[in-house]
């Protein structure tokens, strides 16, 4: 492990939100002209926000606290 990055779940965010499902959420969410689909799809576009963002924080620190034993070297 090189870098403290989280490549691995920011290129899952990036495969989810190109994906079929993921731009006809983000286009019923935000760019719809009825508005109760919009009123149904921007909450569960936020959810998936909130959710891909919060497996890239738990990425990053897993591979922060790895990083970091990795530095202190082995001890006995």
């Amino acid at each position: 492990m090189r870098t403290r990055w989280p490549w691995i779940a920011m290129l899952l965010s990036t495969i989810i939100l190109v994906s079929p499902i993921g731009t006809e959420v983000l286009h019923d969410a935000f760019f719809s002209g009825e508005q109760l689909s919009r009123s149904i799809a921007q909450p569960v576009a936020f959810i998936g926000f909130a959710i891909l963002t919060s497996i890239c924080v738990i990425e990053w620190l897993v591979r922060s606290i790895i990083s970091k034993r990795r530095a202190r070297g082995a001890t006995v």
